[in-house]
């Protein structure tokens, strides 16, 4: 983040070096007036705006996947959970134990780690543990709408770790950053060099809201840790909820796992 700032600040004193000493060695014109880079400057300019707009588009809406993928995580497990209260005993406590556990691995041991990728083998080990009770029931009507209400979850929980990941490639993030800093080379450049407090004041301004613009992409992009992310509130509402709901019908310390979901 702060290297995109730097970036574009350097580029902004490179134009205005570039205007203040080599283009009054290559010029002998009256210098209040500024050298014309029209022919260059406008499909550059247009570049810049179509790029910036573009990545701003994809940035946005991956952000509103991930706050989508998070809210259809928290729904499935809870789904799966009421879905588990109609197996038979024992695979019905069996399952319902499971499924409070697995939610606790997630919000406290993959929600940290997924940015990098990562997913939590805690869970994971949650998971497996379904899958052998699913095993143990012989009797379709509640075999099916188990493995479907799972299915859910599990796919649920795989866009959530895709929308962790960035989606804008780092090479578009930074083609992007240079544009933008030779956009601004250029129009510094292009500044008269005499009278022009007004057009450094009006240049400095728009490299500040390209920098926030750049910065505001790069934190959105990363939904889950960014200043403006999304948070595990969905996901903490639910394990509250099932954990409630585990807790008015059997023994806390039945439970087999304490409260990060891991395995007593």
């Amino acid at each position: 983040m702060f290297m995109t700032v730097i970036v574009v600040v350097i580029a902004l004193f490179i134009g205005l070096f570039a205007n203040r000493f080599i283009r009054s060695r290559s010029r002998g014109d009256d210098e209040d007036s500024g050298y014309s880079l029209s022919d260059l400057m406008s499909p550059l300019e247009t570049l810049a705006v179509l790029l910036l707009a573009f990545v701003l588009v994809v940035a946005a809406e991956s952000f509103d996947s991930a706050e989508s993928a998070a809210q259809a995580e928290a729904d499935a497990v809870d789904n799966l959970y009421e879905v588990a209260s109609f197996a038979p005993d024992p695979q019905k406590q069996q399952l319902q134990a499971s499924i409070v556990c697995y939610v606790r691995a997630i919000k406290a041991s993959e929600w940290p780690i997924m940015t990098g990728g990562d997913i939590s083998p805690v869970a994971d080990s949650w998971t497996d543990g379904f899958t052998r009770t699913f095993a143990g029931l012989t009797e379709r009507p509640y075999f099916e709408p188990l493995v479907e209400a799972d299915q859910e979850r599990s796919s649920a929980r795989r866009e959530r770790l895709a929308q962790a990941q960035p989606s804008v490639p780092a090479y578009v993030y930074w083609f992007m950053a240079v544009v933008l800093g030779v956009t601004i080379i250029g129009f510094a450049f292009a500044l008269p060099r005499r009278n022009n407090v007004f057009h450094i004041i009006t240049l400095g301004v728009l490299t500040l809201l390209f920098a926030v613009s750049l910065t505001l992409i790069q934190d959105i992009d990363r939904p889950f840790t960014g200043t403006v992310h999304v948070d595990s509130e969905e996901l903490t509402i639910t394990q509250q909820h099932i954990t409630a709901l585990y807790t008015g019908s059997y023994s806390p310390a039945s439970l087999p796992c304490d409260q990060q979901g891991r395995p007593k």
